[in-house]
């Protein structure tokens, strides 16, 4: 299964792409030796930034998952779309009990497991207290530094207004600062 990236949306700051490979039994050793080639190549491709290797556990499951993370979504889709990664695919195709899956990502949308992925979703309650661990110290933070500047750049008060400010950089935080780094 391969999802396509949502159109129009070329030019996006960073950009995700997690690949689930299930290998067939006894085929590890090829998979890793296409994984030390194809590594290397796709590393050297504009705009890369990461790229994770989740190993499976041995007698308990055969599936790869390979995160790998570029600047853009542009540059993140020339890597995807290439030629030299279609290859590569094509040369280990033979091993994989299924077919080559990915799924793009970027954003807080990335956070959890994506809908499509094969990989195991985490249980809601872990989902609700990783995000709240996450947004209540910004809930309690971030109106000390608005309301101040607030009121400094003579702004006048009012509930609207303040909820507005506060809520905008809560979800701006989550995006750009705390989410990125709590999934890594």
């Amino acid at each position: 299964m391969t999802n396509q990236p949502a159109p129009g949306s070329n030019g996006e700051q960073g950009a995700t792409v997690v690949i689930t490979h299930r290998v067939r039994e006894g085929q590890q050793d090829q998979y890793e030796s296409w994984l030390n080639e194809i590594g290397p190549l796709c590393r050297s491709y504009p705009g890369h930034l990461d790229w994770q290797i989740i190993r499976p556990i041995a007698g308990l499951t055969g599936t790869y998952t390979v995160v790998i993370r570029f600047d853009t979504r542009e540059h993140l889709e020339n890597w995807m779309g290439s030629p030299d990664r279609k290859r590569l695919i094509r040369k280990i195709r033979s091993t994989l009990a299924m077919d080559d899956d990915f799924f793009v990502s970027s954003g807080l949308d990335f956070s959890f497991v994506p809908d499509g992925a094969k990989a195991q979703v985490p249980v809601r309650w872990k989902q609700f207290l990783i995000t709240w661990s996450a947004i209540y110290p910004l809930a309690l933070g971030v109106p000390l530094g608005i309301v101040p500047l607030q009121r400094m750049l003579r702004i006048s008060p009012g509930h609207y207004g303040e909820t507005l400010l506060i809520t905008g950089a809560v979800v701006a935080l989550m995006v750009y600062v705390v989410m990125p780094r709590y999934t890594k």
